[in-house]
């Protein structure tokens, strides 16, 4: 499995998405109860960016129309949204987060 730097730790403020594009692929970055996850940064009702959105609870929700995605499988837990949205193995090396674009789910 081959890993990207795509920030470091200081770098991501609790419970702020920060959004990097890995081949060209968006991903929203999320440091929230003391873990770092990763998860493809659109949408799967609206294409929007989720990394847009607020963080509650382990989710990230859409800004425009309320859906949460869980951040550890991506499942949706409100509608709109009934896809899931894909999420990605993430390694902490030191201070930098590391992130494989590798489907988890």
């Amino acid at each position: 499995m081959s890993y990207v730097r795509v920030a470091t730790l200081s770098e991501l403020a609790e419970d702020t998405p920060k959004r990097v594009e890995i081949d060209g692929t968006p991903v929203s970055i999320v440091r929230t109860e003391g873990e770092v996850f990763a998860i493809y940064d659109i949408c799967s009702h609206a294409n929007v960016s989720l990394s847009e959105g607020e963080v509650e609870d382990c989710a990230i929700e859409c800004w425009l129309h309320g859906s949460t995605f869980d951040l550890r499988t991506g499942k949706p837990s409100g509608l709109p949204a009934t896809r899931p949205v894909p999420v990605y193995p993430v390694k902490i090396e030191g201070d930098d987060v590391l992130v494989s674009l590798t489907q988890e789910s």
